[in-house]
């Protein structure tokens, strides 16, 4: 049970679940970075897919793999859906 709350509020909050894997078990993320500053960058513009890329690190096949590669493309979608997702309501619709 733990871990389906732990999804559903990295569904709804990446970027805080992304800060707080950070700091309480930062070799998380520096196994799948080698410095701060993708991390960073995936933190202020794609959340989710900074987390499913941190993930898809620790998969026995990494983040090439068929799973990993799944994973990834996913979290993209996700993160570029929650970007785009106001276009169409926009004032000509």
């Amino acid at each position: 049970m733990p871990c389906c709350l732990a999804i559903v509020l990295a569904l709804i909050f990446p970027r805080i679940i992304l800060v707080v894997t950070w700091f309480l078990n930062p070799a998380f993320i520096s196994n799948a970075y080698g410095n701060w500053v993708i991390p960073l960058l995936g933190l202020i513009f794609m959340p989710m897919t900074a987390l499913a890329y941190a993930l898809a690190v620790t998969f026995e096949s990494g983040a090439t793999g068929v799973p990993g590669l799944i994973i990834i493309i996913l979290a993209v979608l996700y993160d570029l859906g929650s970007v785009g997702g106001g276009a169409g309501s926009g004032a000509g619709s």
